[in-house]
């Protein structure tokens, strides 16, 4: 991989900036050869190159294999190099299952879209912080071909804790001391912080490049980066066995579509409004029968990944309830995220299904059952969870608005 982005801190970063993006977002591009990075040099000096020995390993024992004698009724049986994926069902290597993903805090302001490596982003999930601004964050498998990611913000505890169902290195850039360092202070969690200091270190993992915007959307991150980080921090690239299960949600079979109509109370879903949980970033998604997608949008324009001009699209969609309090004197806000019995909404195939949910322990995944105990299974794809505050918020199918308390889908009054 081309060492592009490990430059000494006297070159400037050369920027191209193009009218249009995507969505009437403003994109910009930096020259990977020319980004300035505002680490310190013994910092990158000092990361150490991170093996590729197992892509070498598969290719050995193919090649072993290969070898095996066969006779003219027993041909070799060719080695099965893929698996299916915890996270979305497709089919990805054995490598690429074993590698940690990374959990990315995005920011969701107007002015800091759009983003680099959504279209790679396998869970996103977005929840609301203080103000009534929400926050995103993109769970990331295959992330290891990304030459930019980002803009990079701050987490917020519950961010956190949700993330660690995956076993994640989490990428972030501060957070509210009083409540994200007791978090961040766990021995099971690996993180990588940009602003250093007691909620842990940067490792030399983020750069900033001039984009014309406010300081606090101009820092970014990169695979080469992530992977020298880690090798300075000591992180895994692997995923951690005690930290991790190997099922994160139940799926149909790929050649089989849960259209949801076996439920007696499914309905069909094929616009779902948010902006009653985040009246600022209105997101909201819509569905498309030709691919079987929900496109996403924000503030009514398409949300699109920056590299590749892609909108992004879900194959399920998930609004999940969760008790929250107020804490501090900034509104912060505290989602519970490790609970049972809360009303959750699975939608999938233009259909929602009223759910339950159950996580047992931060790294325990997440079940969503019927009212008759039954576990809701999800199709093959990528996901969009919302997590909304119980008791409080509203959100929007085809033009009926729910509320958040009581019986799963009581009409707004």
């Amino acid at each position: 991989m081309k060492k592009h982005l490990a430059v000494l801190l006297s070159v400037a970063a050369v920027l191209s900036f193009t009218a249009t993006g995507c969505g009437g977002y403003s994109t910009v591009t930096a020259d990977p050869a020319t980004v300035k990075s505002e680490q310190k040099d013994e910092t990158e000096a000092a990361a150490p190159e991170i093996s590729e020995g197992q892509e070498a390993e598969a290719v050995e024992t193919a090649a072993a294999d290969s070898e095996t004698p066969t006779t003219a009724t027993e041909p070799a049986k060719p080695v099965d190099t893929t698996i299916r994926s915890v996270l979305t069902n497709e089919e990805i290597s054995a490598d690429l299952a074993k590698q940690r993903p990374i959990a990315v805090m995005y920011p969701i302001n107007y002015e800091a879209q759009p983003q680099y490596g959504l279209s790679n982003v396998d869970i996103f999930y977005e929840m609301i912080e203080e103000g009534n601004m929400s926050r995103q964050m993109g769970i990331i498998q295959d992330w290891q071909n990304l030459d930019m990611i980002g803009n990079i913000r701050s987490s917020r505890s519950y961010f956190v804790l949700e993330a660690m169902r995956y076993d994640p290195i989490m990428i972030h850039f501060g957070g509210p001391i009083d409540w994200l360092k007791p978090v961040t202070d766990r021995p099971d969690l690996d993180n990588l912080n940009g602003v250093g200091g007691v909620l842990g270190g940067d490792y030399g993992a983020f750069f900033r490049v001039n984009n014309g915007k406010a300081m606090e959307h101009t820092a970014y991150t990169s695979a080469e980066y992530i992977r020298n980080a880690c090798a300075l921090a000591g992180y895994s690239l692997q995923i951690r066995p005690e930290y991790y299960e190997d099922r994160q949600f139940y799926f149909n079979a790929p050649d089989d579509r849960n259209k949801l109509t076996q439920y007696e109370d499914s309905i069909p879903a094929t616009t779902i409004d948010m902006s009653g949980a985040f009246p600022v970033t209105q997101s909201y998604l819509v569905y498309n029968e030709e691919d079987h997608k929900y496109y996403k949008y924000l503030y009514g324009e398409p949300q699109c990944d920056a590299v590749t001009g892609e909108q992004l699209a879900f194959d399920n969609v998930i609004i999940q309830e969760a008790r929250f309090n107020y804490v501090g004197n900034h509104g912060y806000v505290d989602l519970d995220t490790v609970a049972r019995g809360r009303n959750a909404y699975v939608l999938t195939e233009g259909r929602c299904v009223p759910a339950h949910w159950w996580r047992k322990d931060v790294h325990k995944h997440t079940t969503y059952y019927y009212k008759d105990k039954s576990r809701i299974h999800l199709n093959t794809g990528k996901t969009m969870i919302f997590i909304i505050r119980d008791h409080l918020d509203t959100f929007a199918i085809d033009g009926v608005s729910y509320q958040t308390q009581g019986d799963p889908l009581t009409p707004v009054q």
